[in-house]
């Protein structure tokens, strides 16, 4: 469960920093996937796509540390 706690009033603050906890949890990002219904086939290759982006992104940050 998220929390944020407004203090002096400052209600726009609290806002920004809800914000940036809802998206580094991903639950905006689950909102939007949820829109719509994804059929399973779809649902199975985007996620292979997601992985493959992934383990590509973990490699180059492993070449860029050996150099």
């Amino acid at each position: 469960m998220l929390e944020v706690k407004v203090r002096d009033n400052n209600v726009d603050k609290a806002m920004r920093k809800l914000k940036k906890k809802l998206d580094k949890e991903g639950v905006m990002w689950e909102l939007r996937q949820r829109r719509y219904y994804e059929k399973p086939s779809l649902k199975k290759l985007r996620k292979k796509k997601e992985s493959m982006r992934r383990v590509a992104k973990l490699k180059r940050l492993k070449e860029q540390e050996s150099f």
